[in-house]
């Protein structure tokens, strides 16, 4: 189905001549009617619709109510109009279409007024011509409820089995294991195999911090599920990204990039995009239909398809940071950071020999997503997917995998394979209602190499490879919600030393007399690439402090003569609670033993705390 919203002053129609006496619709519908202050929504049934009906309509009332609240209208003109596609439904679906979109329409409250179908119509809109009074949208009867890289989880087929394996090999009954298990699996476990809604209708802890603490908000110029990243939270985001792609490049991934939009017109791509159902953005560019990406698999499939790849070069690592990916989620699934229509995606596909060597990239894969875990300090649960063969056949391989891991693996068994993947892990961290945020995983594809024409080449002539899709963190966005999350749950909530926007303060006594020397002790750590600023503004001591504990900076060191006359600070350490006293040389070595290794980013605030701007409120 094609819908073109038109937020209108007005629609005024009028029947003119029945296109034919069997296609003319005559009954319950008015042959003229004006409406004022509305939303037209013209409308194109499609053949494809025909399949499903009933979920086209479902899908197409999302899409209205999105539009609708949007536009904060509740009237509504259902206008059937067939130039909006060159594949048209019957009459008699089409019909029905319309007819069901506005019974349902009108047992939700809204004013409808519905053209009739099969007329040649004379009609006058007048559009309000403001940003968003044009709007398209392409539906179809499915819509999936897959992870953030878009893959469908929706089958019609036998429920999956699902287990859980301790990492001594030993097999429970998820539901009867559960009491026994660390709080987080327990929520997993709730959530994945018995599909319970931990504290329905509340809102994760994240979205009030996000904003409360200027890093991320929202922007409603633009569409919902697209964010917008102020200072300190784009450092944040960096920071993580610059992680990310230490850690790939240190595996062996080799970094390349690629386009964001890709033609549906070839096979490959459409065939792809089919695999992950409608939630796509997608659009006429020309006489071309096009679709923005949802990971990194076009590009990086194109480059292995033109690439002459030898069994020497295997395993092949090609990897992306996926600045932006776009997932059009439903408006109703659209969740702060945890879930977003356009979203960074770390994003590696590795060509392996066979299976064999699949397994095995997949387990290093692994461990290297646990290692994000550790860094980030922030605890993951894995979820082992694949189907019975797979399971099957690799027993003993998937009891090496839960050892490795060190901790209990759900295991879920699919009965048949509906997917391009095999077999994959997935690591989720719990939000602080109990509900799961989906971040890493790793997969095992059996079916793209094949698709997108890629070889590799030994003595025995070209095969296609095995091919493994891996998000070492998951989404970039998801990272800053796990962490968030976190932060909701702690005593003295803060954020890894190593991404914090400002890791120490200076709070001078006088600002007037000890800006200065707080400035020189800026200048060495800044030459030691530790983030400091300085508190300069004309507030009591108690409130700059209050200042530092509200931003969350792990230390933070108040400044007079005294400390000026014997170069010794007291230094607040947040995490621990105390005040040490240190030199300005043994304060750097704290933070750089706190920081370890991780990245370093420069401050992307002003030095003085008297410049920093308020991003949030008006």
């Amino acid at each position: 189905m094609r819908l073109l919203f038109i937020h209108s002053d007005h629609l005024e129609f009028e029947a003119r001549e029945a296109v034919s006496d069997d296609l003319a619709e005559r009954e319950g519908v008015p042959l003229e009617g004006r409406m004022e202050e509305c939303v037209t929504v013209f409308v194109s049934v499609e053949s494809d619709d025909e399949a499903d009906a009933d979920g086209v309509v479902e899908n197409a009332l999302v899409e209205l109510r999105d539009v609708t609240d949007q536009l904060n209208t509740r009237n509504v003109v259902l206008y059937p109009y067939a130039h909006l596609s060159e594949d048209l439904a019957s009459p008699d679906v089409a019909t029905n279409v319309m007819q069901d979109l506005e019974t349902a329409l009108k047992a939700e409250d809204y004013e409808v007024l519905r053209a009739p179908f099969g007329w040649y119509k004379s009609f006058e809109v007048a559009c309000k011509g403001h940003p968003l009074s044009e709007l398209s949208r392409h539906v179809a009867a499915h819509r999936d409820e897959g992870g953030e890289d878009g893959e469908s989880d929706d089958e019609e087929s036998a429920p999956s089995e699902w287990q859980i394996m301790h990492p001594d090999g030993t097999v429970e009954d998820p539901i009867e294991a559960k009491s026994d298990l660390g709080e987080d699996m327990q929520a997993f476990v709730a959530d994945e195999v018995q599909g319970d809604v931990a504290s329905p209708g509340e809102e994760p802890p994240h979205l009030e911090l996000m904003q409360e603490k200027e890093l991320v908000g929202y922007d409603e110029l633009s569409d919902v599920g697209n964010l917008r990243f102020y200072p300190r939270g784009k450092l944040i985001r960096d920071a993580l990204m610059a992680y990310v792609n230490d850690l790939v490049v240190e595996y062996g991934g080799m970094p390349v990039e690629t386009p964001i939009m890709y033609d549906l017109g070839a096979r490959a791509i459409d065939e792809h995009a089919g695999k992950f159902g409608e939630r796509q953005y997608r659009f006429e560019s020309g006489d071309r239909r096009m679709m923005l990406r949802f990971a990194a698999c076009f590009g990086q499939f194109s480059i292995m398809r033109d690439m002459h790849i030898s069994v020497n070069d295997l395993p092949l690592r090609i990897y992306e940071m996926s600045t932006y990916s776009f997932r059009r989620e439903q408006k109703g699934e659209v969740s702060g950071l945890k879930r977003q229509r356009a979203f960074t995606m770390p994003d590696m596909h590795t060509a392996t020999k066979d299976m064999d060597q699949a397994r095995a990239e997949l387990l290093a894969q692994a461990n290297v997503a646990l290692q994000t875990s550790a860094d980030l300090d922030v605890n993951y649960e894995p979820a082992i997917r694949m189907t019975r063969e797979f399971y099957e056949d690799n027993e003993d391989w998937v009891q090496e995998v839960v050892a490795d891991l060190e901790k209990p693996a759900l295991l879920e068994i699919l009965p048949e394979r509906h997917h391009y993947w095999s077999a994959k892990i997935d690591f989720a961290a719990i939000d602080g209602l109990g509900r799961p945020i989906e971040n890493p995983t790793v997969q095992i594809d059996v079916e793209s190499a094949e698709r997108f024409d890629i070889e590799y080449t030994d003595g025995d002539g070209a095969h296609n490879p095995p091919i493994l899709h891996f998000s070492p963190s998951g989404g970039i966005e998801r990272v800053m919600a796990a962490l968030l999350e976190k932060t909701a749950t702690m005593d003295t909530p803060r954020l890894p030393t190593w991404l914090s926007p400002t890791q120490v303060r200076f709070i001078p006594v006088n600002p007037d007399e000890h800006t200065e020397f707080c400035d020189d002790l800026v200048d060495d750590l800044e030459a030691a690439e530790i983030r400091a600023d300085v508190d300069d503004r004309d507030e009591t001591v108690g409130k700059r402090i209050a200042r530092a504990e509200r931003d969350w900076v792990p230390y933070y060191v108040v400044v007079g003569g005294d400390e000026i006359e014997s170069g010794e600070l007291g230094v607040n350490v947040r995490a621990e609670g105390t005040e040490v006293d240190a030199t300005p040389e043994e304060l750097r070595a704290m933070v750089h033993e706190d920081v370890g290794d991780l990245p370093t980013v420069r401050r992307y605030l002003p030095r003085h705390v008297s410049r920093h701007p308020h991003f949030t409120g008006r």
